[in-house]
């Protein structure tokens, strides 16, 4: 069983009070050789908003030496775990969650955007402090 991150609780809070129920907690990848832990999996109730929608989330804090190798490891990490989800579970979309300074102070650099474009990353900015979702990005 993987380690939580650091804004785990908060991101979950967050979901919940945005009128997500959340079904894992770790959500597990398994998909032959490969097994796997994303941080959680949601799904919004049919009336909602998001109707039916299910998701996969994996919580990034960004709190390393440098914002960029944290990047670097949380883009590789979302690509392999979104390649096994769409091959075991595709009603499910995967997102990364961060926190709403991380996105504003380096998720708008242009070279962090060119990445998230070409690599059609979905996010999740969370204010850790309110436990609150800010935007969701698709």
């Amino acid at each position: 069983m993987p380690a939580k991150d650091i804004y785990h609780n908060e991101v979950k809070n967050a979901l919940i009070k945005d009128g997500w129920t959340i079904t894992d907690d770790p959500y597990f990848i398994k998909y032959e050789d490969a097994e796997l832990y994303a941080d959680l999996a949601a799904e919004k109730p049919i009336a909602a908003e998001r109707q039916g929608q299910k998701i996969v989330v994996e919580i990034k804090s960004f709190v390393g030496k440098s914002l960029m190798y944290d990047f670097h490891n949380a883009l590789g990490q979302y690509i392999v775990y979104r390649k096994l989800i769409q091959l075991t579970e595709p009603e499910y979309k995967l997102y990364l969650a961060v926190d709403d300074v991380v996105y504003e102070n380096f998720f708008q650099r242009k070279s962090v955007q060119a990445v998230i474009n070409e690599n059609h990353l979905l996010l999740i900015v969370v204010n850790t402090q309110k436990e609150e979702i800010r935007q969701w990005i698709s």
